[in-house]
């Protein structure tokens, strides 16, 4: 079975912003000497009225190796705005990690194997010793963090980066160019949609993401690939389409594009330029942002 990515891709971002272990650069990291043989060329969506432009733009949070999507009509979008936008502020490292750690203790006073079934306490495990890690690795934790930390580490291992990560790489373009910096979410906000989340269904997201990892690396392989290439529609099969658990979906994807269609609308009451960078994710399939843009009369505009 095809790993599910939503939930994997969506936590990304918290998990590169919370641990100490992928150190953010303060500069953009360094191009690729050579330039690809397939041009980058990521989508991009305009939404516009009279006097104000927001530009929609995918990002995906880590990977290995600087990629250079500054061009063409992107870079063209990102000079012309004043305003980036990001899902949480970028300089918010040490507030998340705290908040995180906060927030992912358990307060029932059990261990978490045994909160889980014989069978998933069997392959999360497993997992851990595949993994080199103790098995009271984070027995003090919710399942929730224990999904994320699984999903990060073999990337790490695998040498993928927030430094690398074109979050990273936009916003440190926009603080050399003295942009305004905003976000959609707060810490506080982002790491409540896991910590909300049912015991039943934080173990149902842990185990998904254990079912996942002899593949993952592939399947982000492949997801970059998409990205590079603006296949948003293979975008949304590998990230979102394969997603079954409902509350799992609502959580981390279409409440916060609810959420995201709404600050879009009230934005565009404001004239100006916004360069808006989330992940890729949100912007592809059913429930996708401009989808629920389009249900308000709005329309978003393929530009690349």
């Amino acid at each position: 079975m095809r790993t599910r990515l939503l939930s994997l891709t969506a936590s990304l971002a918290l998990c590169t912003l919370a641990l100490p272990c992928s150190a953010r650069a303060k500069e953009p990291a360094p191009l690729p000497a050579e330039t690809e043989a397939r041009p980058v060329r990521p989508a991009l969506w305009k939404v516009a009225d009279e006097d104000t432009t927001i530009w929609l733009f995918g990002t995906i949070h880590v990977l290995p190796e600087a990629v250079d999507w500054n061009s063409g009509a992107v870079a063209q979008a990102l000079t012309a705005s004043d305003t980036l936008v990001t899902e949480v502020p970028m300089d918010a490292q040490a507030k998340t990690q705290a908040i995180m750690m906060r927030l992912s203790q358990r307060e029932d006073g059990k261990s978490l194997r045994d909160t889980l079934s014989p069978e998933h306490r069997a392959s999360y495990e497993a997992a851990l010793r595949k993994l080199g890690l103790p098995l009271n690795a984070f027995d003090r934790t919710d399942s929730w963090f224990a999904a994320l930390m699984l999903s990060l580490l073999p990337l790490q291992a695998a040498g993928y980066d927030l430094a690398h990560g074109v979050d990273t790489q936009v916003s440190e373009l926009a603080k050399a160019r003295g942009m305004d910096h905003q976000a959609l979410e707060t810490p506080e906000f982002q790491l409540g949609q896991f910590e909300n989340l049912s015991p039943e269904t934080q173990e149902t997201y842990l185990a998904e993401v254990i079912e996942g990892l002899p593949t993952m690396e592939a399947d982000i392989t492949e997801m970059v690939g998409a990205w590079k290439a603006g296949e948003a529609q293979k975008l949304a099969q590998i990230l979102n389409e394969q997603e079954s658990d409902p509350a799992i979906r609502e959580a981390l994807l279409t409440t916060r594009n609810r959420n995201w269609t709404t600050w879009l609308e009230e934005r565009l009451e404001t004239p100006g330029e916004v360069f808006l960078a989330v992940g890729a994710g949100h912007l592809a399939g059913k429930d996708s942002v401009q989808e629920l843009l389009a249900r308000e009369g709005i329309t978003a505009e393929r530009i690349q």
